[in-house]
């Protein structure tokens, strides 16, 4: 399970949101926040619906702070608003579940949920853009977080969520694997697609009709979006407006195809991947099962539990120029349009994602790999300021090379970060390339016939939308 294919189940939910939403699109009941200047953030003054005082009851859903990173930053949170009263909702965020809140005027206070449908839920008016919230505490978005991240949230000049983990993608090498073939893993270069294609099919081996070792997975479809970024295109406009038929995303699904054929074809990959102990003692790192692979950085803390069985190297995925690309998705925390204590809600989240919540979640993760005897990779956020300062602070040389030079890519990652971006549909366009990519691959359709039928389907969902319709 790779990194894209978590963050697609982490939104399975949200598959058509806008249908769901669609019947349910209330005003706001406060007026909505615009931007302000900076003497307001200066004095901490209350403007709008936020001030720096809450109080009251706080209602929180889909956040669940049960490992020592969560609850750890819930605590701090919550002791920075000691005259609130906070309670958690921890399931994932559920759409209809909202809707169904939305339609009874009974919402939480405070949603998470993934960034790829926070601008869908802002085009429907369901929740409330924060540029005031962001001000009053003195909090500049795009200096505090990863501006990829807060372009995702970015939504008709309006920022409407507060971004958690920024965890980019990289290529984890097994240098036994490649090893064997004479290969390292900095001879897997994204810029060179003909090159990467060779030694992907260099390194697969098969028994017959059955893979054995995978040469190179790049995580598709789950990673679609990333390789569409990696040929120079991307999935929607500034506006939002799907893009999935354009000649560079052609060239990248093309690319996809090949990398697939070159090891067996989409339906053995499959099932070869289906049967792996992706987060067990036998992973495909430990059995050689795979070369290399596309992970988002938290694997490199899932294979530290087999450290001693596993050798393994990093290589950063770079564009078709050669420049690095440190791409992610992930969650963010957003204020729905009819919450009633917005100011909490605000003071809490802001202060969850605050470089000293992220310490604190730091050396809760410390205390944990000390008591298992493993290994710090790194606590990577929302935050660049929280994520040097970390690395500053408690990233020191584990004594294995190969973790210590992955460790040191994943940071390498973070100096030109991309995401998707943000459009009012979002989660129907994933769904639509994801289609595109599985067409392709199997053979049904060629790339450029999937996505141009994607790219239909995306439109057919942006001509439903505020945005689409002109409003």
């Amino acid at each position: 399970m790779g990194a894209g294919r978590l963050a697609v189940m982490g939104v399975a939910g949200a598959i058509g949101l806008s249908v769901v939403l669609a019947a349910c699109n209330p005003a706001a009941s406060r007026p909505e926040a615009g931007s302000t200047g900076s003497s307001t953030a200066a004095s901490g003054s209350s403007t709008g619906p936020f001030t720096k005082q809450p109080n009251g009851s706080l209602r929180i859903s889909g956040f669940n702070p049960s490992d020592e990173v969560g609850k750890s930053r819930s605590d701090y949170a919550a002791s920075q608003s000691a005259g609130v009263k906070v309670s958690q909702d921890t399931t994932n965020f559920d759409p209809q579940k909202f809707t169904a809140q939305v339609a009874s005027g009974n919402v939480p206070d405070l949603i998470q949920a993934d960034r790829a449908i926070i601008a869908t839920l802002a085009d429907k008016k369901l929740v409330m853009p924060l540029d005031q919230c962001y001000s009053v505490w003195g909090v500049k978005p795009t200096e505090q977080y990863y501006p990829a991240a807060i372009n995702d949230l970015t939504y008709q000049g309006k920022v409407y969520g507060i971004p958690q983990f920024f965890q980019a993608s990289i290529i984890i090498g097994n240098d036994t694997v490649l090893g064997q073939h004479g290969l390292k893993v900095s001879d897997l270069d994204t810029s060179d697609p003909e090159g990467l294609v060779k030694a992907a099919a260099t390194m697969t081996k098969k028994q017959g009709n059955k893979l054995t070792t995978e040469g190179f997975e790049g995580d598709i479809p789950g990673s679609a979006a990333l390789w569409l970024k990696v040929f120079g295109g991307g999935m929607y406009d500034k506006d939002g407006k799907p893009t999935l038929d354009t000649p560079e995303n052609e060239k990248a699904l093309t690319f996809m195809k090949q990398l697939s054929d070159a090891q067996g074809g989409y339906a053995t990959i499959k099932s070869f991947k289906d049967a792996q102990d992706v987060f067990g003692d036998n992973n495909a790192y430990v059995a050689n099962q795979v070369g290399a692979q596309v992970w988002a950085q938290w694997y490199v803390n899932v294979l530290t539990n087999t450290k001693d069985k596993v050798k393994i190297s990093g290589q950063v995925i770079k564009d078709n120029q050669g420049k690095p690309l440190g791409f992610a998705g992930g969650s963010a925390f957003a204020i729905p349009s009819k919450a009633k204590n917005p100011s909490a809600a605000c003071a809490w989240a802001v202060n969850a994602t605050s470089t000293k919540a992220w310490d604190a979640a730091a050396q809760a993760r410390l205390q944990t790999v000390k008591e298992k005897k493993g290994l710090f990779t790194g606590l990577f956020t929302g935050s660049p300021v929280a994520d040097q300062q970390i690395r500053s602070a408690y990233v020191k040389p584990t004594g294995n090379a190969g973790f210590d030079q992955t460790i040191e890519t994943t940071y390498a990652a973070l100096e030109n970060t991309v995401s998707t971006g943000s459009s009012p549909v979002g989660q129907q366009a994933s769904n639509a390339l994801s289609n595109a990519v599985q067409s392709a691959l199997t053979g049904s359709a060629s790339p450029s016939a999937a996505l141009k039928q994607a790219q239909s389907t995306a439109m057919e969902a942006w001509a439903q939308s505020a945005a689409g319709k002109g409003k």
